[in-house]
């Protein structure tokens, strides 16, 4: 039985982070933008209370991207959702278990957050953040690691918010994972980032010894295959094999304009580097477009789902459309990130090909990216976009002792190495062993007093008039 557990209370915090170069993807430019942290205090049924805590970005114009919404309104979406959700799951009273608590809140989150003009992905944050902390919570309290409490199903999670599974299946995957040693990095090279030379794609310095890159697109075929055909030449120089993944962030209008930057990746010279090494394309086109548009023929291609990932029908979805994949995220949801997954694992004993990726907007040094880290290795993400270290100075603005008891509890995964505190990357690689610690993989929790609390949101229907 999974053990059953009340809410006692759940609490924000914000640290701001200064990014070290801008971040373009899609139609904005980041500079800087807060952290969030979730601390959630819990009693567990026979075990008394406990602390957890989660972190992630606060990232605009991701979750919601509709451009009469300045940057910030979408900040203050995303604090709206945190405030509804704390509502939602504090107003739950009784004993029960961690993933009972999600799925009763999930579609109340959803409703009320649409009444404030909040669209489902930016809704789906707030759970996300708190679920973390909870499980962060519990895991402490009956004493276990992340990987093996998830194996025992710690959180209860069932098939009621994805009928198209039985319970059989969701217990069979759990059970039978084995959690990953290492996971590779997948780097991040942004629309502004250098391509050629000193600080370009090809310097140790800046891809640390990557084997996977993720590259981003601008929507233009033109203009994305010129700018591919570089970043191939780049890469050939590295002397090792690689692989690529393309990410257009909604930015590809329709079908149309899609085909033609993939005809050109079928038939360019220039672009074999990059044609012969892509395992992916991620979210092309916007998210209402892709519930209209099977992809077709492209579908031989290999295209994953992020932005539209706004529910736990999006991925059966998708499949229907022609899509083979989806993107992982913990600020997403991590319980539905396992639910992908146990389709994709259900789905590919049938004939064809499913996958979950493993992707990075929101995850910076500290808790954010082991968690992430840590879900991305137990459901089997073997290369993950890892992009909080090469945008953010380490732990940026987070104060040096708190950064320090991170690198000292997780001694295989952040090193200082003259600049600073940042993540240790072996050959490539991250290491997953620390990560094993009591609790939602971490030893440590943020430094509570060092963090303010967070700015009040207006709702989005007050800032809109």
């Amino acid at each position: 039985m999974s053990p059953r557990l009340k809410l006692r209370d759940i609490a924000f915090f914000e640290r701001p982070v200064q990014f070290a170069r801008p971040f373009r993807f899609g139609a904005i430019t980041i500079n800087a933008t807060p952290q969030l942290f979730v601390r959630a205090e819990i009693e567990v049924e026979g075990r008394g209370s406990a602390v957890g805590a989660s972190a992630e970005l606060l990232v605009p114009k991701w979750f919601d991207k509709r451009p009469e919404l300045s940057p910030a309104q979408t900040v203050d979406g995303l604090r709206r959702s945190l405030q509804i959700a704390r509502g939602l799951y504090l107003a739950q009273t009784g004993f029960q278990t961690a993933f009972h608590l999600h799925a009763s809140c999930i579609g109340h989150q959803v409703a009320a957050c649409a009444k404030e003009n909040i669209p489902p992905l930016a809704a789906a944050y707030g759970p996300a953040e708190i679920d973390k902390a909870i499980l962060d919570a519990l895991l402490r309290a009956v004493e276990t690691n992340f990987f093996d409490g998830m194996s025992g199903n710690i959180a209860g999670i069932d098939a009621r918010l994805s009928p198209d599974l039985s319970e059989k299946d969701i217990r069979t995957f759990l059970s039978g994972r084995v959690p990953l040693e290492r996971v590779a990095i997948r780097h991040t090279v942004g629309l502004d980032d250098v391509v050629e030379g000193e600080g370009g794609v090809a310097d140790p310095r800046e891809n640390t010894g990557a084997r996977y890159f993720k590259l981003k697109l601008s929507g233009d075929p033109a203009a994305d295959a010129a700018r591919l055909a570089r970043i191939g030449k780049e890469l050939d120089t590295l002397g090792r094999d690689y692989k690529v993944t393309l990410d257009a962030n909604e930015q590809y209008a329709d079908l149309a304009a899609l085909h033609a930057l993939m005809d050109r990746l079928d038939h360019d010279a220039a672009l074999r580097p990059i044609a012969t090494r892509l395992l992916y394309v991620e979210q092309p086109m916007p998210r209402d477009i892709t519930r209209q548009s099977p992809l077709g023929s492209l579908a031989a291609r290999g295209f994953i789902i992020d932005e539209a990932d706004d529910s736990y029908h999006a991925f059966p979805a998708a499949r229907a459309l022609g899509y083979r994949g989806i993107s992982s995220k913990s600020c997403k949801g991590l319980y539905k990130s396992v639910i992908n997954a146990t389709r994709a694992a259900k789905w590919s004993t049938e004939g064809e090909t499913f996958f979950v990726t493993g992707e990075d907007l929101t995850c910076q040094a500290g808790l954010a990216v082991q968690q992430d880290l840590a879900l991305g290795a137990f459901i089997g993400v073997t290369h993950a976009e890892r992009n909080g270290h090469h945008y953010v100075d380490g732990f940026g603005d987070t104060p040096a002792a708190e950064a320090a008891a991170f690198a000292a509890a997780h001694s295989d995964l952040y090193a200082d190495a003259g600049q600073g505190i940042r993540l240790k990357i072996h050959n490539g690689d991250l290491l997953t062993g620390s990560l094993h610690s009591a609790g939602f993989a971490t030893s440590v929790h943020p430094d509570w007093s060092a963090l303010r609390p967070p700015e009040q949101p207006k709702s989005l229907w007050e800032q809109l008039a």
